[in-house]
């Protein structure tokens, strides 16, 4: 069991940056793949970035290339996404993922085995 607890969203103005931290507690951390996902109203759930379990992949939706940055800190049992120069299409509620066992990234959600309540962000003047 993993549980996955969210913060850091809210609103934003664009041009904005916010920074997303997610906690995780239960299973070794240090083995888990971690990802963020987003949800639109009336949207599917996205893959936005996703960090091995050593941190030393990362992958990113074309989307969020150069704006978003994921990162993690397993001292700490905590994955990050910052993000910068915010639009207005980021609007949408985060999420944070894991999959267990050492495994690759994957931009598929159906990969995921624990994951988070969510976060609102809202980017808007």
């Amino acid at each position: 069991q993993v549980q996955l607890v969210e913060s850091g969203g809210g609103l934003v103005q664009p041009g904005g940056s916010l920074r997303l931290s997610c906690a995780a507690s239960g299973r070794s951390f240090s083995s888990l793949v971690m990802a963020w996902f987003r949800q639109a109203p009336g949207k599917e759930r996205d893959f936005v970035a996703g960090i091995s379990w050593n941190g030393g992949r990362t992958n990113y939706a074309d989307s969020v290339k150069g704006r978003l940055t994921i990162s993690r800190d397993n001292a700490k049992n905590t994955v990050y996404l910052q993000m910068n120069s915010l639009k207005p299409e980021d609007t949408a509620v985060y999420y944070c993922a894991s999959r267990g066992g050492y495994r690759l990234i994957s931009i598929d959600s159906e990969s995921y085995d624990y994951w988070g309540q969510g976060t609102q962000v809202t980017v808007s003047s």
